[in-house]
């Protein structure tokens, strides 16, 4: 046989042996012969190095390292899963379904453990793995690629023998680091003086982050694969499909991955899950149940970050005994004043908590919670502290009950409680620990999106008195930054042209910058369309005005009418007008309000629109989509084979309009 005979033998045989160890979990060679097999391939190709190809099973380590990681923009989200806490919750997520889809029929689920790891994506073009990426914010991700082929579980090259591979696809998965790994690993650190990983998690997560492969090839992570990206020319009937076409191309699948009929099994898929949480040999926090029909899954649909098609079911927080040190005030970004537990530092969770939130005085009352308290904790979800309850038996007799102090520990500047609210707030909008908190949030991607400037520099700028209001952050100069810790000449350029940069901007980003409490991204997009990107209109408007809109409530009222009643407020803003910020003109459309204050709901089989896309078209003229009837209910679209939603519209008096009524409404032939 020939050497080019021989690499390609050689790497079928290794591809083959991985697929039968991550995929099959049925190795049939020791791990030496496995090694004595790539070693034996990288000696021939170092004989041939114009027959090495990228899929290799020897080209897994050797990029040079990185300077930093590329964003990279998913083609479809990588949405986040609305949380179940306890079983009533799984019921009534089943429930939602059942009502969305007009079914009292059991649905079917798959069920599979939620891993503790970190989300990434994969992307294969005609076979190869072409690149792979972080979840990120669900939009845009780190690119990881290099660091993603270190991985032996993840292939280079689709498994085509069985099942030709699509032009395009992406999966998604979890990088994990097993127990027995994560054991190793430490005893590793340990032996060579390295600070020790807290738990599997950030181990998985500071390795698949590393700008040099070849320390994130030297860690033992793992992965398994359960989601669907973009997939071309290819559609499957059911979620199990898929994962068997994965398994087929060389991707490991959960094997405890399972169908379930109905919520009650489901249920029951949990306990199980939770009984054995402690002999896995990985971390589980939870379960996953999703609809296996795909179909159904389109039909329930998504919301802006989470498919409603899916839920997270969390496990029982953990709990453990410590005693509270002390209660310190901590002051954020609008303000509110929360106690926060000094705690004896205790292991719950996987991670050592020395901190715990009281939340706010009423909280701290109601369990009356005293420094020196012995306290059950549990981190809810595995991933927040909270005191569960105070030890009574245990208490000392000297202790006594805690109150917040009535001014800032910040700034001293009093503390305010409005009436009906838990929170106290300090309402110095100068106050230092606010303050950095503002700056942060304005500069922060969602908002000005302002490149260079992190927590660290925002301490300074602060600290420094160089930025005292947001403001100031359009007056700072080179001389201001060059003198700063850690900011040299470029550095500075670079930040200041940020700066520079993030003036041009819309009205919903300044406005969300700004950070008006209540005030969010989307309700920034709906007054931005609102007031036609006039921001002085906005500035003195009404409460009256701000109620007539169908998204604004009366305490959103109050709250964006106080924030522009201080002038304080005012002039910062008009001071960001005459450093040169400048917000974008919005275009408007006459059209664009026809459906403002009205509420639509979609039911049986639409054929001009699928009903998401129905559902979107009325929110981008203003209107209001629901998945149920009611009396605030403005019409009912019905489509082929309506159900019982057009009886509800009949007993409420709802006009029912055909999808050509519906057309002409807005206009659109």
């Amino acid at each position: 046989m020939d050497t080019k005979n021989q690499i390609l033998s050689l790497r079928d045989q290794i591809v083959n042996h991985n697929y039968r160890y991550y995929v099959l979990e049925d190795p049939i060679i020791s791990d030496d012969e496995y090694d004595r097999l790539l070693r034996e391939l990288e000696h021939l190709e170092k004989q041939r190095p114009d027959l090495i190809t990228p899929d290799s099973p020897t080209q897994r380590v050797g990029a040079p390292p990185l300077s930093n990681f590329e964003s990279i923009p998913h083609q479809l989200p990588m949405l986040s899963l609305e949380n179940a806490m306890n079983e009533e919750e799984i019921r009534a997520f089943d429930k939602r379904i059942k009502k969305k889809i007009e079914t009292d029929e059991t649905i079917e689920y798959v069920a599979e453990p939620k891993l503790d790891g970190i989300g990434i994506e994969l992307v294969y073009e005609n076979g190869m793995f072409t690149s792979g990426s972080t979840r990120g914010d669900g939009f845009t991700g780190e690119n990881i690629t290099q660091n993603l082929r270190t991985i032996q579980s993840i292939p280079l090259r689709l498994r085509t023998d069985e099942l030709p591979s699509p032009d395009l696809l992406e999966v998604r998965g979890e990088i994990f680091i097993s127990k027995m790994g994560f054991e190793s690993l430490n005893r590793t650190r340990e032996e060579n003086d390295e600070s020790l990983f807290v738990n599997p998690r950030n181990a998985a997560s500071g390795s698949l982050r590393q700008l040099d492969s070849s320390i994130t090839a030297s860690r033992p992570l793992s992965t398994y694969c359960y989601q669907p990206g973009t997939i071309r020319d290819k559609v499957y009937e059911t979620h199990l499909e898929f994962l068997e076409d994965l398994k087929r191309w060389g991707f490991p699948v959960n094997p405890m991955i399972q169908k379930v009929n109905g919520v009650e099994e489901a249920i029951e898929y949990h306990r199980d899950m939770e009984d054995k949480r402690n002999t896995l040999p990985y971390d589980i926090d939870g379960t996953v149940m999703k609809i296996n029909s795909l179909s159904l899954q389109e039909e329930v649909g998504i919301r802006s970050r989470s498919p409603r098609w899916a839920i997270a079911n969390k496990f029982k927080a953990q709990q453990v005994t410590t005693v509270i040190q002390d209660i310190m005030p901590q002051v954020g970004r609008t303000g509110a004043v929360t106690p926060v537990a000094r705690l004896n530092p205790v292991f719950v969770g996987g991670v050592t908590v020395t901190n715990a939130t009281l939340h706010n005085q009423d909280e701290i009352n109601r369990k009356d919670i005293r420094i020196g308290d012995t306290v059950i904790i549990e981190r809810a979800g595995d991933v927040i502290p909270k005191v569960v309850k105070v030890i009574n038996e245990k208490r000392q007799n000297d202790t006594k009950p805690y109150s917040l102090p009535d001014s800032c520990p910040s700034c001293g500047h009093d503390v305010y409680r409005p009436e009906g609210e838990a929170v106290a707030r300090c309402q110095n909008l100068s106050c230092p620990a606010q303050m950095k908190g503002r700056i942060e949030h304005f500069v922060s991607k969602n908002a000005l999106d302002i490149d260079g400037i992190g927590n660290k520099l925002v301490d300074q700028l602060v600290e420094t008195s160089l930025v005292q209001t947001v403001d100031d952050l359009f007056k700072l100069t080179l001389e201001d930054l060059i003198p700063l810790e850690r900011m040299a000449d470029k550095s500075a350029r670079n930040t200041i042209s940020a700066i520079e940069s993030s003036k041009q901007t819309g009205f919903a980003r300044f406005l969300f910058a700004l950070g008006i409490r209540n005030v969010g991204e989307y309700l920034s997009k709906v007054l931005e369309k609102h007031y036609e990107g006039d921001f002085h209109r906005f500035m003195s408007s009404k409460k009256e005005e701000l109620e007539s809109i169908f998204e604004v409530g009366g305490i959103v009222a109050d709250g964006i009418v106080r924030f522009w009643s201080d002038s304080s407020n005012v002039d910062v803003v008009n001071s960001c007008f005459s450093l040169g910020v400048t917000l974008s003109p919005v275009k408007s459309k006459e059209k664009d309000q026809v459906l403002t204050g009205k509420t639509f709901v979609f039911t049986g089989v639409l054929t001009k629109f699928t009903r998401k896309e129905a559902q979107e078209l009325v929110e981008s003229l203003g209107g209001r989509a629901s998945s149920s009837v009611s009396k605030k209910t403005t019409f009912i679209i019905a489509g082929q084979s309506a159900g019982s939603k057009i009886t509800k519209a009949q007993e409420f008096g709802v006009p029912i309009l055909s999808e050509d009524d519906f057309q002409k409404m807005i206009h659109i032939n």
